[in-house]
């Protein structure tokens, strides 16, 4: 068999569509590949079915379901998947006339999360540190190095609260304007993780519910 009659395709775990959801087209979900490049472009138009599809949503679709669709048209050609056997559909919806509602939502979710992010991580060191008996341990520390007792707060103690705030913000890079490296901050990466955790559970209960 010829280079000509093999395609390469690769669709991504979550592949977005915005707008109707009847005129999916498999160019638009999949990268696709081929040396006969009227075979290539003959591919990309030919439409994903979307009978399921019942407005904005996730649906789990499988390679399963893109198949049929090319062999209908090309019965010949060999089909090399590179990317995954089974991905979601996620229709958003049109943005139309709804972009100053959606910095409005946007801006209120920004915010809301912002006062619980930040309330909830100062609970969540206060109790620590309550449970560690952190103050006890400060007291003992300016006892052996002073020969005093404790009288309050000392200067091991603010010195310690101010270290904890900048090296929280340092470590998730706040303050680089500019990166020497293009690795992404530890939020970005636990992000993806919960993303690509998402995903996997959708398509897994999907297939729960074939079987």
């Amino acid at each position: 068999m010829s280079a000509s009659d093999t395609l390469y395709l690769k669709i991504d775990k979550n592949v977005r569509i915005s707008g109707p959801s009847a005129s999916v087209r498999l160019g638009e979900i999949a990268q696709i590949c081929c040396a006969d490049k009227p075979t290539e472009n003959k591919v990309k138009t030919l439409r994903l079915p979307t009978e399921r599809v019942q407005g904005p949503g996730r649906y789990v679709y499988s390679l399963m379901d893109v198949l049929p669709v090319i062999w209908q048209e090309c019965p010949k050609l060999e089909i090399n998947n590179l990317g995954e056997t089974d991905f979601i559909l996620t229709v958003e919806k049109s943005s139309e006339g709804m972009e100053s509602r959606k910095q409005i939502w946007t801006g209120f979710k920004t915010v809301l999360i912002c006062f619980l992010s930040f309330f909830g991580a100062a609970f969540s060191i206060m109790a620590f540190h309550m449970d560690v008996g952190m103050t006890d341990l400060f007291a003992r520390l300016y006892e052996l190095l002073t020969g005093e007792a404790s009288g309050g707060a000392m200067l091991l103690e603010i010195s310690y609260s101010i270290g904890v705030g900048l090296g929280i913000l340092l470590f998730f890079h706040h303050f680089a304007r500019k990166k020497h490296q293009a690795d992404p901050t530890p939020l970005q990466v636990q992000m993806r993780v919960y993303e690509n955790d998402v995903d996997t559970t959708v398509i897994e209960a999907q297939e729960r519910k074939k079987s």
